[in-house]
């Protein structure tokens, strides 16, 4: 009965696991949450759903990373992971896709866009009459340095990984996590002293939109690379066996791209001509 249940194959077969289910009823209290508190309701549902959200992400994750270290993770599996992640990044790059298209409409057809905002806006050009930009040449091209040195921190950890150097490890993911933290803070600052809203007018909001969702996956790609840290401290990752790391690398060089079209376009592109707000 052993050698006919004996495992033959370089395939991992999941056991039974309840974080499906949990992760979905406790994603659906979140959105429902989430929609209640927009309409002014109580936020102690979105709440919830939130911490139902992240307890399912933290029990999951913790099985897949005991599945790693009890050799579950062949080679096979570890190539299917990465074709997980890579979908998972395409899948990124269309909600992007989809901000970039709202602003280059409302940007090259600035005249129906307009028309529908309810601030006194006028003129069919862009950015619309009575906005003041923000200095491309100020805090955003401050935060693109970082977060591009971020991508080399980050590179370094990894090629440290991979002669296992765990000092170097180690530091290179401090180094990128402090310059992801420095990037929130500053472009936090810079939201608050902006001289528009996200509300009443269309540059507004495609400006929030796209800027602020790449924010967020700043937010959660330093999550990410604390995470890495944390195992790195405690002996995991290996040359040969490290996709949690790769994974969290390959996250943090999309965001860093993102951000180099959001700066070209959304900051500076978008600022010429206009009155810039110092």
């Amino acid at each position: 009965m052993a050698d006919a249940h004996a495992k033959n194959h370089d395939y991992h077969l999941v056991d039974p696991s309840p974080w499906p289910l949990v992760g979905a009823l406790s994603a659906f209290v979140l959105a429902t949450g989430l929609i209640m508190w927009m309409h002014e309701s109580t936020p102690i549902i979105f709440f919830l759903g939130l911490v139902g959200v992240v307890y399912t992400m933290v029990m999951w994750w913790r099985d897949v990373i005991r599945e790693a270290h009890s050799g579950d993770h062949t080679p096979v599996v570890q190539l299917h992971l990465r074709y997980g992640m890579i979908l998972f990044i395409a899948s990124e790059v269309m909600f992007f896709a989809a901000w970039f298209w709202a602003f280059f409409d409302a940007s090259l057809f600035p005249g129906e866009a307009i028309q529908y905002s309810r601030t006194e806006l006028t003129g069919g050009h862009w950015p619309p009459q009575g906005i003041e930009v923000l200095d491309p040449w100020h805090l955003p091209l401050l935060n693109t340095v970082i977060l591009l040195t971020s991508g080399t921190t980050v590179t370094w950890a990894h090629h440290a990984l991979l002669h296992d150097d765990r000092e170097g490890l180690k530091w290179g993911l401090v180094l990128t996590i402090v310059l992801g933290l420095l990037f929130t803070a500053i472009q936090a600052y810079e939201y608050g002293h902006a001289s528009f809203e996200f509300s009443g007018n269309i540059y507004g909001a495609t400006f929030f939109m796209a800027t602020g969702f790449h924010g967020a996956h700043v937010i959660i790609g330093t999550l990410f690379l604390i995470v890495c840290l944390g195992r790195a401290l405690a002996g995991h990752f290996s040359p040969t066996q490290h996709f949690g790391f790769e994974a969290a690398a390959w996250y943090w060089h999309f965001v860093d791209v993102v951000w180099l079209f959001l700066f070209t376009f959304v900051y500076v592109w978008a600022s010429w001509g206009a009155v810039i707000a110092h």
